[in-house]
């Protein structure tokens, strides 16, 4: 037990766990579930970063500027970096490249959102009568 107490002393967090990141993968979801994802965390936290490695930075780039085209963000930050990672397979560490890109809300943010909203359930009321 003592060495477990030991190591977790000794246990250096370089970053916090922000609750507004989104880690962008390319591989793992569709481009539109990480454009969603950005506009929840912005409706709860006022802004959202963005951070991805390698290929992936192309997604995250991509879902800043679907959100900044739709009136919904406006770039507060972009910061660019390589990191070192362990590549198993060859058994040596490689550097990626990084990117975090920080929104924010819009002024009319909220406005956007709303009429949205309203549009889907304008939307599913009309396919409920014609199913009906």
């Amino acid at each position: 037990m003592e060495e477990v107490t030991e190591g977790v002393k000794n246990l250096a967090v370089t970053e916090p766990h922000k609750k507004n990141r989104i880690q962008v993968s390319n591989t793992k979801k569709p481009l539109f579930f990480y454009v969603n994802l950005a506009k929840r965390y912005m409706q709860m936290h006022n802004e959202v970063e963005l951070s991805a490695l390698g290929m992936a930075t192309a997604t995250v780039v991509t879902v800043a500027e679907i959100l900044k085209n739709n009136g919904l963000a406006v770039e507060k930050k972009i910061m660019t970096s390589t990191v070192d990672v362990n590549d198993e397979s060859r058994g040596r560490p490689m550097q990626k490249a990084k990117i975090e890109i920080v929104l924010g809300k819009t002024e009319n943010f909220d406005e956007l959102m709303a009429a949205a909203a309203e549009e889907r359930e304008v939307a599913a009321a009309e396919d409920g009568e014609e199913q009906g």
